[in-house]
């Protein structure tokens, strides 16, 4: 049934809400967040909107988080018009609740949409999903170092037909769940694995969307990684197979002796991360200089044996920062700097999470407070 209380906030006033037969309990709900990891726990709720050619969006709702019914036929399970996107919301030491660039994300969509010939969101109704949702679920947000409250906003094709053209109906959702820090006992270096037959995308494909495709073309390379022993994946450029792109889910940046930063270039096959944006950004305001430009794999190699490369580092909206220690391409290891998380790398992660959790002031605008 509708729930009939007045809405929290404007956002809410957008979406019939509807009653959550059996919530979780409050003790129940503590002892769930107080060591949720990453994507494993999930909310009572969800947001859902639908979308029919010729009516437009329309049937917002929150309701309890429950399975998507589909049609056999639904275009999203022989087609893939599949599209998501990841973003925060975090308790800020006033115990209000704000999101982090959530505008960056609504931007992402309707991008990703546009190159997988969906229908765009617009940005004002994603804005308001996300805020909406996350008001509903602040309690799910844990009180441990590092906690935060996850929100996955995704939109799948539910036109019933089989016949390879866009769908004429959609369905966006909204899921949560509560995040732990990513890492265990402290930010540890990782070791990479550089494939060489696999890569992520090629020019003129979808590298710069953030479909599923994308991720489940990862996979095997991520398995190969592995089982050689490797934390993670890095994917060279589909035409030479020597410049560097991205890692399976995350950007990647390297740092110089001589404090310069250096990220692959957005030409099309990368993903344009908002930490990454984020960090460009906070690297410059603190005197770095910033430099988007191909850097080869073997180039990486030598300038790691000659000293000139000190650090390296990943970054994502689940990691943030995720510092690098290591590189393997065939049977060739090279260590970067002393193969340890690097005072760059730290200082950039500090500067970022002191942003995202409200400890430092936000001059960008940054924050959206829900409440």
């Amino acid at each position: 049934m509708l729930d009939t209380l007045p809405p929290l906030d404007a956002a809410l006033a957008r979406f019939a809400r509807i009653t959550h037969p059996a919530p979780t309990p409050a003790a129940e709900r503590a002892a769930m967040i107080a060591d949720p990891g990453f994507g494993r726990v999930f909310t009572d709720h969800m947001v859902t909107i639908r979308f029919r050619a010729g009516q437009g969006w329309h049937d917002a709702q929150i309701g309890p988080r429950e399975a998507i019914s589909l049609d056999p036929s639904a275009a999203v399970l022989h087609y893939a018009q599949e599209i998501f996107e990841g973003l925060k919301a975090y308790r800020r030491p006033d115990g209000r609740i704000a999101l982090f660039r959530p505008e960056a994300n609504a931007r992402r969509l309707r991008a990703s949409a546009e190159r997988m010939a969906m229908e765009q969101l617009p940005e004002d109704l994603f804005l308001d999903s996300v805020k909406a949702l996350a008001l509903v679920e602040r309690e799910w947000i844990p009180a441990i170092p590092g906690g935060s409250l996850y929100l996955r906003p995704f939109l799948i094709g539910s036109d019933v037909f089989l016949g390879v053209k866009p769908s004429a109906e959609y369905i966006f959702a909204v899921i949560a769940s509560p995040a732990g820090g990513y890492f265990k006992g402290g930010v540890d270096a990782v070791s990479l694995w550089v494939s060489t037959d696999y890569t992520r995308a090629a020019p003129g494909g979808t590298g710069a969307a953030k479909c599923g495709g994308n991720y489940a073309a990862s996979l095997i390379a991520q398995a190969e990684a592995a089982r050689r022993g490797h934390h993670q994946v890095l994917f060279l450029d589909a035409a030479e197979r020597r410049w560097i792109e991205e890692l399976g889910g995350m950007n990647i940046f390297f740092v110089f002796h001589d404090g310069t930063l250096l990220t692959p270039p957005l030409t099309g096959t990368i993903l344009p991360g908002i930490t990454r944006d984020s960090l460009i950004t906070l690297a410059r305001e603190q005197g770095m200089t910033v430099r988007e430009e191909r850097y080869a794999i073997d180039q990486a190699q030598a300038d790691a044996q000659s000293g000139r490369l000190v650090e390296a580092f990943a970054c994502g909206t689940a990691a943030v920062v995720m510092p690098i220690g290591s590189m393997t391409v065939g049977d060739t290891r090279f260590v970067i700097g002393n193969g340890e998380p690097g005072r760059v790398t730290a200082a950039l992660r500090d500067t970022l999470t002191a942003l995202q959790f409200g400890r430092a002031p936000d001059p960008h605008g940054w924050h959206q407070l829900i409440d």
